[in-house]
């Protein structure tokens, strides 16, 4: 379980500062999901007004065993101060943390 935690805390802080920060005072949620699977997973969606949307889910594999591991997958796209709409698409999972969008350098 120190594996899940682990993981999920790595996700978020990677995505939370791959998005711009945006000052704006005045940006509305316009949309808000999020479902608790229990401890099986969960997915979550919202968008903001200032063009910020965000969606992810995750569940568990192989619970109850030895490779017991989380799989979360999503996408967050912004715009950024020169107008653009970036996209990021993620995977994290056993295999690491997994990010793709066409802003991104490819090896």
């Amino acid at each position: 379980m120190k594996f899940i935690a682990i993981v999920f805390v790595m996700v978020f802080a990677v995505v939370a500062f791959a998005a711009p920060l945006d000052n704006s005072q005045n940006a509305q949620i316009l949309r808000n999901d999020f479902d608790n699977i229990g401890v099986d997973g969960y997915k979550f969606a919202y968008e903001t007004s200032d063009g910020i949307s965000r969606q992810e889910q995750a569940q568990v594999k192989n619970i109850g065993t030895e490779n017991e591991a989380i799989s979360v997958s999503g996408t967050v796209s912004w715009v950024a101060d020169d107008g653009q709409t970036y996209t990021l698409t993620y995977v994290a999972d056993e295999n690491g943390f997994q990010p793709t969008g066409a802003h991104l350098p490819v090896a």
